[in-house]
């Protein structure tokens, strides 16, 4: 929880409760004196409060990584509260520009469609489908047409779209801005007026888009929103936030054996950050475990915990028991009690490179024609992408049946 946050001892317990919940795991709650205010008025009213959460369809699957906000969004809604998953089928076309240093080139329907008929089958794995509104942001921005559209730009100005921080950087560095990329936030906005929103959800990196619903809500004559964001989670290296393009991610459709294999990848130090994001456990529940492995407890033993707990979310509980299983038994399989143990530096480093530098292939090429044959194994899982950079840490690397090392990475 930020330190800068403070609660007041005078809060009902529902209120107490609720505000608890709100702030676990948040990089921010603006403003906590509004978002306090509405949750004592649905208290004293019974009428729940209107949460949304936005994602572009940009990509078929969704990481958990995505998952981070998903997670509030279900705590929030088991307090009672109606939560409403926007699929943002218009505002895809024109492609976010946050965190970009050149404009996002934008996708064709056809892809949007394709990519939107996956994201709520996987978003329902975390947010509970019989208490959640299904909403596509084309339904109110489609009829808005050329004149709405002007009406909406006429409601911001460009010095204060110029104080965003991508914007103000390619400006600086005298990159192109295209001004169809102003038109994002905007839309975005538009969606808190549409939806009459209480509270919106983004990672830290929609910080200003956020703000500006607050802002149009005013605008149009509506309460404005509170804004809650998410830390970005790190991926499986646990340096860079998860993307598939840097290919540290766990996507929640990929099979338990290997969402399984890929928790128990991370660190040590990474792991609590993910138990404080990812886990539905209470903050005192893992407060407790982090305590029993600081006295002495195996780290190991909280990692598999937090594997299976992960795995069965998106698999079921025999999925994750089976998949603790199968990973209990290749790591027992054909590994002889004495391999060589080779100490190397540069992590996070390719698999190939890894493979040459210990000595368990003659080249990269080389290395990259074993991975594609299948016969390269890290930890006993079967290493299928080329491009794997592993983190620091100790590994048991495995080429065919015969060549192994215990490559310590540092």
């Amino acid at each position: 929880m930020n330190p800068g946050f403070v609660t007041s001892t005078s809060l009902s317990e529902v209120v107490g409760q609720a505000l608890e919940i709100s702030l676990r795991g948040t990089d921010e709650l603006l403003p906590q004196d509004e978002w306090v205010r509405k949750l004592q008025r649905s208290e004293a009213t019974g009428a729940p409060l209107r949460i949304k959460l936005g994602l572009d369809p940009t990509a078929p699957d969704i990481h958990i990584g995505h998952t981070v906000v998903l997670n509030k969004m279900r705590q929030l809604q088991d307090l009672g509260h109606t939560v409403i998953f926007l699929i943002g089928d218009f505002t895809t076309t024109i492609g976010d520009p946050s965190g970009r240093n050149s404009t996002r080139p934008p996708l064709t329907r056809e892809q949007i469609e394709a990519n939107a008929q996956t994201y709520y089958k996987q978003a329902s794995l975390v947010l509970d489908p019989s208490k959640t509104e299904i909403r596509y942001n084309s339904e109110w921005s489609d009829p808005l047409g050329a004149r709405g559209m002007i009406q909406l730009a006429a409601k911001y100005t460009v010095a204060r779209m110029m104080e965003r921080d991508d914007f103000s950087k390619r400006f600086k560095a005298g990159q192109s801005i295209s001004v169809h990329e102003f038109l994002y936030p905007l839309m975005q906005g538009y969606d808190s007026v549409a939806l009459k929103s209480d509270l919106e959800l983004g990672g830290t990196d929609q910080k200003f888009n956020l703000l500006v619903g607050r802002h149009l809500q005013q605008e149009y004559g509506q309460e404005p929103q509170c804004i809650l964001t998410m830390p970005l989670l790190e991926g499986l290296d646990g340096v860079e936030k998860m993307s598939k393009s840097k290919n540290n991610y766990i996507g929640i459709s990929e099979a338990p054996n290997t969402m399984f294999a890929k928790v128990l990848s991370i660190s040590d130090t990474l792991m609590w950050r993910w138990y404080t994001l990812l886990s539905f456990r209470s903050l005192a529940e893992i407060a407790a475990l982090k305590a029993e492995v600081e006295a002495g407890r195996n780290p190991k033993d909280a990692k598999v915990a937090l594997a299976k707990e992960i795995t069965a979310r998106f698999h079921s509980a025999a999925a994750a028991e089976a998949a603790e299983q199968d990973f209990i038994n290749r790591s027992k399989g054909g590994v002889p009690d004495e391999i060589p143990e080779v100490a190397l530096g540069g992590a996070p480093l390719g698999i190939a490179q890894l493979l040459k530098q210990a000595g368990l292939a003659p080249s990269t090429s080389e290395g990259n024609r074993l991975i594609d044959g299948g016969g390269v194994r890290v930890d006993s899982a079967v290493v299928s992408d080329k491009a794997l950079k592993l983190p620091a840490g100790t590994y048991v690397v495995q080429v065919g049946k015969r060549k192994f090392a215990k490559v310590t990475l540092s």
